[in-house]
Formats: C-alpha cells, structure tokens, sequence
C-alpha cells in the first residue's frame, strides 16, 4: 500500500468518527453541547492533521454549524469577526482555538466559493474577510514554525499554515496582496511611532514579489512603493546593495548627486511615515556637508529649517547619537520635532543636551538592551526614542498593555509640555524613579503598589519601555488614595496625574455604584455646551482634554471602558461637525458597530487623529472634563439632536445600563 493510499484511509476513518461526534453533537440540547463538544473538537484536530482534511472540513461547513459547534462564541456570528484577530487564534497555544478559528476560516471559504448559503454573511463578504485573514497571517505561508512555535503549539503550528496554503491556493494571491497593502497603507496614514509589524509586512509583500509563481496583478504597483520606501528609495540604493556599499558609494558622489539622493529619501519619508535604513547612513554622512543637505535630507520647509540653523550644533549632536541604521526611524521624528519648532521653547533645547550626557542607571541600560539589541548602545535607543516621542506625540501607542492612561499621559506631555516629559524621562531612566503629587501629598513609583499591568511588555518605544512602569504605580497609587470617595475617581485623579490643563468641571453618565446610566441628558448638553462650538460661544479646544468612552464592538456590543484624548473640534470637508481625538490603542480605525466608524484619514484628520461626527463621539463617551468657568449654552442644545446620541447609547453600551424604571422598549 502506497502512504498516500494510507492516509487516506486514515482520513476516512477520522471523518467517519468526526461525522458520528457531529450527529451526536446535533441532537443534543445546550446543555448536553457543552458536554459532547470536546469530542467533536478532538475529531476536528485529528482531521486537520492529516492531507486533505481542509477540503473535507470545507464540505462539511454547513453541518458542523448546524450542529452547534460556534454556540456561545464569537465565531457564532461571522458577521461581527475581526480578521486582525486571527492572528492571536491561528498562533494560539490553546489547541481548541486553533481548530475553531481554522473550521470557521473554511467554513466562510464555502461560503465565498457559493457552496453554503449563510444566512448572516454574504459570499462577498466571506471573501473579502478570508483575504484579510490571509494578508494579515501572510508570514504564514511564506515561514516554517520556529523553535518556540513548535514549543508552544507543538503540531498545531503547521496545522495553521497547511490551512492558509489551502486558502490561498483558493482565494489567490492578487486580492490578498491587494488587502495586505491596503492594510499597511491604513495604518501609515496614522503615523504610529512603533513601525516593526509594518516593516515584517513589507518584508513578506518583497518575499512573495520575489516568487515568480506569485501574480500580484493590480496590486504590484503599490506594493513595489512599500517595497522602494525600505528597501530601494533612491538611485544610489535602488537594487538594495547593503549599507556598507551605499556608503562607499556616498563618498564618490558631488553635491548635486547627493541632493538628489537627500530629496529622494525626504520625499518618501513623508510619503509613508517609513525610514529606510539607507536613509540613515545618508544623514550621518551630510552632518559635515552643511545645513542645506541636512535640511533636503530631512524635507524641511522654512519653518524646520529656521529651527535647524538656529539649533545646528544640538541637531548635529542628536544625529550622531541617535540616528543609526537601527534606529534610523527616529529620522522622521527629528524632522517632525524641527517642523513643530518646540526647541524654541526655553527649557527643550538645554532639556535635549542633558539628555544627549544622560547617565542610565544599569536598570535602564539592562531593559534598554534586552528589548532593542546592544547597537547600538541603550542611550541611543533612548535619545532615538525621545526624539521619535516628541515629534509624533499622537503615535504613541500603548501596545499590549492595559495601560491607555499611562500612555495618554505621555502623549499628551510631548503634545502640549515637552520639558515636562524629558523631565519624567530624565527620572525613569537615570533615577529608577519618578515622584508625582497627587493633592500636595508625593507618590513615588518605587513606594511599593502594583500598577494596572502586572507586567509591561516589550512591545513599546524606547520611552514608553522605560517610562510607563513608573506611570502605571503612580496611577494605581492615585486611585487607591481615592477609595472611599463617592463617585468616579477620575475626577480626582485625571488633573493631578495629566496637568494643570485638564479641566476641574467633571461629568460622568455612569452611576459608578450600579453600573447604570445617569443624567444622561443633562451630560450630553453639559458636554456639547462645553465642546460644540456652536453652543460654546465658538470657543475651541485650548488644551488637550481627558475622556473616557464605552468602547464597543462592530456589533455595538460593549468591551471596555477606555481613556482618550480631546484635541480639536472642527467642520470636516464636508461641512459636518466633528470631534478630534487620540486613542492610545495602537490602530484607532475601528468599526463600533451601529454604524459608528472612527476616520484616521479623509474627514480632515491630523496624522495620529482619530475622528469621529460630534454626536456620535458624544454616545460613546462616558467621562470628560470642561472648565466651569465657560458652561456654555445648555438650554440652546438641539432636542432632535440629543434623542439621536441617546438612541446611540440605548442601542450600543447603555442597552443593559438603563435605569430601572426606564427598562423596556425604547423608542428612537
């Protein structure tokens, strides 16, 4: 007998025993699901194992959901998946989860491909998730499992690649490529200071243009701009020669040659938001050739080359610290930091040489180097991270932590109160400690007390790593100095622990004792007297605000409350009102369901901002601050208005939250 031959024995047997745990699983009640679902999950795995278990999986979609094999999980509703979310599924350690996010992955195959008439998903919407899925797991297919994936998942982690090669050899590669470049196009548009995942994205769009069995199609033009902004930006790097070859070519090129060069890398760097490493060496190299290069090289307008030649001999230092080919993203920073002319404030120039002489302590150096490799040294890491920090103040992200009011904090200090923040960063990395007040009395982050997040993880910038901790005790601490207290200690703590310019007038919608909406009505004209200009006497957002949302899913359900920041209020493009903000979660595009889409790019946003129309910001939010000094118009708020952001919140967060006697039905 042939091993093919045997395994297909051996997969008939195992689909005949899948079969039998599916018809039992069947007829059982709900309460008997739970109990009869783990032999369908084992049946599932061992199919999975085996070639040819994808296709038979596939032809077998529609019953296994009939059965009940999604009951009870997200994945009960397609409609509502997150394809980004896959990624932590098909990488999970948990062997269940793997086979549950890969049925359902075949699952939406058949229905895309016309054979399973799902009664909440379209076929083009099955489709579009599965290219996503598979854009967003591209290294997948491209990657054998590593050491620790094999540690982790054991055979699971081929079982998660076997599946994507079985979709795309189904759904092809041109539309994926198409959504993986539309992806990292997205997420560019909001200028994260943390690029690495976008890097290895581009790096997997390169291997598979390199593959000739791979059809790009319509895709290969825009992939190729990713590709050249890393790897291949100007004439003089164009076939991605190493850096060592660049910059001996550099050496042997006259002014003009190297202008092209600066204008080149300046252009797609502002472009993109991404650095090439080429780049990098091209900066180090123009620190003795002048200012003027150095200005073409960085894509300076007059604004950023006025602070340039004020503030040369401090530029020229922080490049030859910072600015390496590891660190060669700090570059954009620089330039930005230049544009925003915050050196012209009196404390940030002399703030920027002590950092450049900044002694860390051997806690610093050793996180430093852990996370970021030693080259270049932990200091370099550092300053690169500064001035990243103070020129991209609305792409800090919070990564994978529970720590948005930590980083809020930071984002709001390199927006509005620079020194300030080299100050903390100053503390953390040369002290191993920052002292904070919280009502005239000091709170020190090494006064003992967890923080939020039990422990921070690495995927942070080099400011966040060192500083965030220290931020996250502080915090906590604030808010265990509020236990007791009647109502929300937000109130308390957001002025004590963000700065001066958080507002003292506080409103919340959330009775904090029962969980249910409270005053609703008087808290959406509170906050549009407050904010709206046309109720606020047109008086604009002076200083960045604090706020809190009820974040919600694409189904309007809710997931969590979240700390974000109030930066403008304006007309869009198109003549509506809305509400600028900054969210510290990483990717602020985010579908909230109820048609609530938040806009990172098209509704007149900043790079960083997030956007949303003013009422529909206004049904997500729970917390915000306003000065009670300028109540605005309260009366003048229009009713039709107001029942449109309460229908909102009674069809998303508030749903369950009603108060008692308003239970029931609601009319909206």
């Amino acid at each position: 007998m042939s091993p093919q031959s045997g395994s297909e024995t051996t997969l008939e047997k195992r689909l005949t025993t899948l079969d039998q745990a599916t018809q039992s699983l069947s007829a059982a009640g709900d309460l008997g699901k739970q109990v009869r679902l783990p032999r369908v999950l084992d049946a599932l795995r061992r199919v999975l194992l085996l070639p040819g278990g994808c296709a038979a999986l596939r032809a077998r979609a529609e019953q296994l959901e009939a059965a009940g094999l999604y009951l009870g999980t997200d994945w009960a509703q397609p409609q509502f998946l997150i394809p980004a979310l896959s990624t932590g599924s098909l990488r999970s350690a948990n062997a269940d989860t793997v086979v549950v996010e890969a049925v359902s992955d075949l699952r939406l195959l058949a229905v895309a491909k016309g054979d399973y008439r799902h009664p909440a998903i379209s076929a083009e919407q099955a489709a579009d998730h599965l290219s996503q899925v598979l854009a967003v797991n591209l290294s997948l297919l491209f990657v054998p499992p590593t050491e620790a994936e094999r540690e982790r998942q054991g055979r699971m982690a081929q079982v998660s690649r076997e599946l994507l090669v079985f979709l795309v050899a189904e759904i092809g590669y041109e539309k994926v490529l198409e959504n993986l470049v539309d992806e990292i196009w997205r997420i560019l548009r909001q200028r994260p200071i943390q690029v690495d995942s976008v890097k290895r994205m581009i790096t997997q769009i390169a291997v598979a243009r390199a593959n000739p069995d791979v059809d790009l199609g319509a895709s290969g033009l825009g992939a190729d701009r990713l590709i050249s902004s890393l790897y291949g930006t100007t004439e003089g790097c164009r076939e991605d020669p190493g850096v060592e070859v660049y910059r001996a070519r550099l050496e042997t090129m006259d002014d003009s040659a190297l202008q092209y060069e600066a204008t080149g890398f300046a252009r797609s760097m502002h472009d993109t938001g991404l650095v090439s490493p080429y780049h990098a060496v091209l900066l180090r190299f123009l620190v003795g050739k002048g200012e003027y290069l150095l200005g073409e090289a960085m894509g300076l307008s007059s604004t950023g080359r006025d602070s340039l030649l004020c503030y040369h001999e401090l530029v020229r230092a922080l490049i030859e610290q910072a600015v390496h080919v590891e660190t060669a993203q700090c570059v954009y920073g620089l330039a930005l930091l230049l544009e925003r002319q915050i050196l012209s404030q009196p404390p940030v120039a002399p703030a920027l040489w002590r950092q450049l002489a900044l002694r860390l302590s051997e806690h610093s150096r050793q996180r430093l180097t852990e996370v970021f490799g030693p080259a270049p040294d932990a200091r370099a890491w550092l300053v690169s991270g500064v001035l990243s920090v103070l020129g991209l103040p609305l792409g800090i992200g919070q990564g994978d932590n529970p720590t948005c009011q930590s980083a809020r904090a930071l984002s709001m200090w390199a927006y509005n109160d620079p020194d300030y923040l080299l100050q903390t960063v100053v503390w953390a990395a040369r002290d191993d400690e920052i002292v904070m007040h919280f009502e005239g009395q000091p709170i020190s982050s090494r006064a003992g007390g967890d923080g939020l997040a039990a422990a921070v993880q690495h995927d942070l910038d080099p400011v966040s790593l060192l500083v965030v901790p220290h931020l996250d005790r502080i915090y906590a601490e604030m808010g265990r100095r509020c236990l007791g207290r009647d109502g929300d200690p937000h109130r308390w703590i957001n002025p004590e622990f963000h700065g001066w310019w958080s507002g003292r007038g506080f409103r919340i919608n959330v009775d904090v004792a029962t969980g249910r909406l409270i005053e609703l009505e008087e808290f959406q004209r509170h906050f549009y007297a407050s904010y709206h200009p046309y109720y606020n006497g047109n008086q604009p957002v002076i200083h960045p605000q604090p706020a809190g949302i009820a974040v919600t899913d694409s189904a309007a359900r809710f997931v969590g409350w979240h700390a974000i920041t109030v930066l403008r209020v304006a007309l869009d493009p198109q003549q509506q009102m809305r509400v600028y903000f900054y969210n510290p979660n990483n990717d602020s595009g985010q579908d909230w369901g109820d048609g609530v889409v938040v806009g990172t790019a098209g509704h007149g946003e900043r790079f960083g901002e997030a956007s949303l129309p003013f009422e529909q910001f206004a049904s997500r939010l729970y917390i915000f601050h306003f000065d009670p000094l300028e109540p605005g118009e309260l009366a003048a708020v229009d009713r039709a208005e107001l029942d449109r952001v309460t229908g909102y919140v009674h069809r998303s967060w508030g749903a369950d939250r009603l108060p008692v006697d308003t239970e029931g039905p609601v009319q909206t």
